[in-house]
C-alpha cells in the first residue's frame, strides 16, 4: 500500500492497523528516523497492543538497516522509554503506542536524545517527507546491532526518588490499570507503599477487555468510580494506555480536572522548592497561577502540546509543567511527562497535610469555577478563523491576547478558544467566579462559536 501523509501527527504517527499504518510503514519510518537524526544508537520500545509485537520488530529492522544500533526495551511504559534514552545515552528513541487510542489503533511516539520530543515542527514532518516521497537516504554505515535490555527495576526506583515514601500515610486507594502499561510499573511503586490498594484491569491485555484506556471519557471511568465510592477509598487513580499520563477521582466518585491536579502538584513541588517557575498551558484554571503564586512561585503561562511545554521548561528551568489534560512534566524526569510520578507527589501531600483528595481540593472547588474543555465542530479552516475574529470583536473590552487561539480575561471571569491542530474543531475553556455566571458565559460564547 502507499503510505499515507495523514499517519503524521503533531506530535506523533496514529492511525488504524493494518489499514492505514502496517509493518512496511513502520520498517520505513525506522530508517527515516535514524537518517533524520543521523543515529548510530537509538532505543525502541513497545507498549500492550496486539500489534505492536511485529510493528516494534517492524520498525527496529529499518533502523538497523539503516546503520543504527537499537537498544530494545521491550514492552514499557512510554515514560520509561524517556528515562531509557537519558539513562543509557541514546541518540533517540521509539515507542510503538497508540496512547489512548481503541484497540484498532497503532503508532509510534519518537524522541531525540535527552528525551526532547519529535513534533510536526522538528522532526515528523521531515520523516513524512522521506517516507511518503519514497527519499530515504541510502544508508551511511554497515547494518546496526540488537540487544536487549531491561529498564524496569531501575525506572521504579527513579520515580520513587521524588517522594520520602516513609511519610505516605496508609490510605484506601482504588487504582485503574485500564490493561494497559500502568499494570507493568503501578505493582511495583504500590507494593513499596502502606497504601491499601483495590486493583482494577491489572492485567495487561491490548484487547482491552473491560473498557478502553482513555479516562478522559466518562464511561471509561465507570469501574473505578464505582469502585472508589464502594470501598469508601480516599483517591482513585487511573492511567491511559500507555501511562504517560494519569487521572484522580476523589472520595466522592468525582473526577479531577486536569487544572487542579496542576494546582496541587506544583503547590508540592514548590513546599519542596520555594520560588521555582512553573509552566501552565493557556487553558488553564486561575487556580493555578494563584497557587503558584501563594507558594512563592513564578507561573508562565504557555501554548498546548508537550514539545512546546517541554521546551519552554528547559529554556526557564522550570521545576514542574502541567497540562490540562493529565500531562504533567518534571525538570528532574528530564523536563518530560510522567504518569507516576504525580500519582506519588498527590499521595504525599495528602499525607503530609493529612488530608484526602477532596479534602486538598475543597479551597479550589469553592472559588473557581471551571466549563472544562467545550469542543464544537465547525465545517472548515475559513469557519474557524472567522468564528476566532468574531470573538475578538465581541470581546474586545476585555484584556485580550492571541497565544494558540483568542483569550479575553473579565474581573470575574476569562476564556480561551483555539483551533484543534488535527480537526475542524473549536475547544472552549471557560472559567467564572460563580457557577451561575459560569453557565451564563460559556452559553454566550458558544452562541457566537455555533451561531448558523
Amino acid at each position: 500500500m502507499t503510505i499515507p501523509a495523514s499517519i503524521f501527527k503533531a506530535y506523533d504517527v496514529r492511525a488504524i492497523y493494518p489499514t492505514e499504518f502496517d509493518e512496511r510503514a513502520a520498517r520505513a519510518i525506522g530508517r527515516a528516523f535514524v537518517a533524520y537524526l543521523g543515529a548510530s544508537r537509538i532505543a525502541v520500545s513497545r507498549d500492550m497492543r496486539l500489534s505492536s509485537p511485529s510493528l516494534a520488530d517492524a520498525f527496529i529492522e529499518g533502523a538497523l538497516e539503516q546503520g543504527a544500533d537499537v537498544v530494545d526495551y521491550g514492552m514499557c511504559a512510554t515514560d520509561m522509554l524517556y528515562f531509557g534514552v537519558v539513562r543509557d545515552g541514546l541518540d533517540g528513541g521509539a515507542q510503538i503506542t497508540a496512547s489512548h487510542n481503541p484497540s484498532e489503533y497503532n503508532g509510534i511516539k519518537m524522541v531525540r536524545a535527552e528525551a526532547f520530543p519529535l513534533s510536526g515542527d522538528a522532526g515528523i514532518g521531515e520523516i513524512r517527507d522521506m517516507v511518503v516521497g519514497d527519499r530515504i537516504p541510502a544508508p551511511t554505515r554497515p547494518r546496526g546491532t540488537r540487544q536487549q535490555v531491561d529498564l524496569l527495576d531501575d525506572y521504579v526506583a527513579k520515580v520513587m526518588s521524588f517522594i520520602d515514601p516513609s511519610v505516605i500515610k496508609p490510605f484506601n486507594v482504588v487504582l485503574d490499570a485500564g490493561s494497559g502499561m500502568a499494570g507493568l510499573v503501578a505493582p511495583k511503586l504500590f507494593d513499596q507503599l502502606p497504601c491499601r490498594t483495590t486493583r482494577l484491569c491489572f492485567e495487561i491485555d491490548g484487547r482491552f477487555p473491560n473498557h478502553e484506556a482513555n479516562p478522559l471519557i466518562e464511561e471509561n471511568r465507570a469501574d473505578i468510580v464505582a469502585k472508589v465510592v464502594e470501598t469508601g477509598a480516599d483517591i482513585g487513580i487511573a492511567w491511559d494506555g500507555d501511562a504517560d499520563r494519569c487521572f484522580f477521582i476523589d472520595g466522592n466518585g468525582e473526577f479531577i480536572a486536569g487544572d487542579f491536579i496542576t494546582a496541587l502538584l506544583a503547590e508540592a513541588a514548590l513546599i519542596k522548592s520555594p520560588g521555582e517557575k512553573v509552566i501552565y498551558d493557556v487553558r488553564a484554571s486561575y487556580a493555578v497561577k494563584d497557587t503558584v503564586e501563594k507558594y512563592g512561585g513564578t507561573a508562565l503561562m504557555n501554548r498546548v502540546g508537550h514539545a512546546f511545554i517541554k521546551r519552554r521548561m528547559r529554556e526557564e528551568n522550570a521545576i514542574f509543567g502541567g497540562e490540562v489534560t493529565g500531562h504533567y512534566y518534571f525538570r528532574d524526569f528530564y523536563y518530560a511527562d510522567n504518569g507516576f510520578i504525580p500519582a506519588l507527589l498527590i499521595l504525599e501531600l495528602m499525607s503530609r497535610k493529612g488530608q484526602t483528595l477532596a479534602q486538598l481540593l475543597e479551597p479550589l472547588r469553592a472559588k473557581y469555577f471551571i466549563s472544562g474543555e467545550i469542543n464544537t465542530r465547525v465545517s472548515d479552516a475559513a469557519t474557524v478563523e472567522r468564528r476566532l475574529a468574531e470573538l475578538a470583536e465581541r470581546y474586545r473590552d476585555g484584556h485580550t491576547y492571541w497565544m494558540d487561539g483568542f483569550s479575553a480575561e473579565f474581573p470575574d471571569w476569562h476564556f480561551n478558544v483555539r483551533a484543534s491542530n488535527t480537526e475542524p474543531l473549536l475547544r472552549l475553556n471557560l472559567e467564572a467566579t460563580s457557577p451561575g455566571l459560569m453557565a451564563e458565559k460559556r452559553d454566550e460564547v458558544l452562541a457566537v462559536i455555533r451561531q448558523s
